[in-house]
Order: C-alpha cells, then structure tokens, then sequence
C-alpha cells in the first residue's frame, strides 16, 4: 500500500505563534520573518464591498467609475491579488462586475447597508482575517493593507483611526464576529463601528497610517460627482506633490 500524505494548512494563530517566537528567539534570521508575513497575507480572505446605491452619482456604480487607465475596482483587485489568492466582490447588482474574473456574493440580508455588506463578506470567506474595503476608494495600496493585516495579531478587528475617525470600510475582520453582526441586523443597528465595543480591536492610530499616506488620501472616497473629480485632479496630482486629504466615512 502506498503511503498517503496530507498537507495540512496552518491556522492563522498558529502562523501568528510562530511569529512572535521568531521575532523574539531568531530576531537576525530576517528570511523566516519575511516567510511568516507573507503566510499571514496569503491566507487572508478579502472582498470588496460594492453594494451601495449610489444616488449621488446618479446611480453609476462607484466602483466601475474610470480612474486612469483603468475603473477603480479593477485597480482595487490589482491591489488585493498582490496580497491574496481569494478575492471576491459583495454586490446588490452583479452585472456591472460580472466580467471582473472574481466571484460575485449578493447580499445576505439586503437593505442593510454597509453593515450588511461586512456581514455578508464574513459569512462567505474561507479564511481569516477577512480584509474589507469600500469599492470607492481609489487610493488604497498594498504596503498599508498589508501592514493592516500583519498587525492583527489575535484581535477580532484591525481597523484604521485617524484624526477624522475611524475607517470601518478599509478594515481586517475575524469571522467570529458575523453573529455579533448579525445581532445587529437583527436590531437594525447598522452603524458598522457600533460592533467595535462589542470585540477586541486592535487601532491602527496616524503614527501608523503617516508613513503610507503622505498626501492624506488613502481613506478618500467618492460619493458625489464633485468627489469623483476631486479624486480624478489627485490622480494627476499624486506624483508631483501634496494634495487636499479626503474627508472621514460615517458608518
């Protein structure tokens, strides 16, 4: 009889284990370090929330708004398969992204918003942490959603604050926390940051954000035609200098 071999993938703890003792035993031997971050990237889960309505675009989906040569949800989905195999799109109307090459989830409970749009996110990921991000921010790039995921650590959450406040829709999420969401749902609580006293957080504070958003636009998002071209003049202006910051999302 030939023998039979499983492979069994590591959990995120375990990874996370292994870590810290590398860090702390073989703080020289920086190619296990490296090895083990890249594990933690790789074995996230991340979706792309594009279920909003978008009433003040005239209802064009934000995400398949021209940025460049590109729309900004196909930039996004360059940006996350630098950092992961799993990718997919949580929508109410598939069709606009229908061609994009990922899986397209509807949601769960519709109506519900943003929250509704993490919820479902949570409950259709294959492995933790799970790294939301609002398919209408243009200006997200790897280095920080990579440092948002390493910093995660045992948290439920990882999510960015700035000065403007907390960033619930550029965030890592435990799978553990959808029954909390859900419970919210359920009591039409739908503010996703009214989940955060209910879980252990871990902030991502501006000292953190600083070194990756020099200009003060990753958290930038488009709602309005005037966002989107206030988005379009940082795009030229992204090379040769500072430009305005965005503004905070309240949800």
């Amino acid at each position: 009889m030939q023998p039979v071999f499983v492979v069994v993938e590591p959990s995120r703890q375990l990874v996370d284990d292994r870590l810290v003792h590398a860090r702390r035993q073989h703080p020289s031997d920086t190619g296990l370090t490296h090895y083990l971050i890249r594990l933690l990237w790789r074995m996230c889960t991340a979706a792309i929330i594009a279920g909003g309505e978008a009433r003040r675009l005239g209802g064009r989906p934000k995400g398949a708004l021209a940025f460049g040569a590109t729309s900004v949800i196909e930039r996004q989905l360059a940006v996350l398969r630098s950092i992961t195999e799993t990718v997919f799109v949580v929508a109410n109307d598939p069709g606009p992204y229908a061609d994009l090459g990922v899986p397209i989830i509807t949601d769960e409970i519709p109506g519900t918003g943003a929250l509704g749009g993490v919820y479902t996110a949570l409950v259709h990921a294959t492995a933790d942490p799970v790294l939301v991000v609002a398919c209408d921010m243009p200006f997200i790039h790897a280095a920080f959603l990579r440092h948002l995921v390493e910093s995660m650590g045992s948290a439920d959450v990882a999510i960015p604050k700035t000065l403007a406040g907390y960033e619930p829709l550029c965030a890592c999420y435990a799978r553990r926390c959808a029954p909390r969401l859900r419970q919210q749902i359920d009591d039409r609580v739908l503010k996703v940051q009214d989940l955060l006293p209910h879980v252990r957080v871990h902030k991502v504070g501006p000292d953190e954000i600083a070194p990756h958003d020099p200009h003060g636009v990753l958290f930038s998002n488009v709602n309005t035609p005037e966002d989107y071209a206030r988005a379009l003049e940082r795009l030229d202006a992204h090379r040769s200098g500072p430009v305005a910051p965005g503004r905070d999302r309240k949800v």
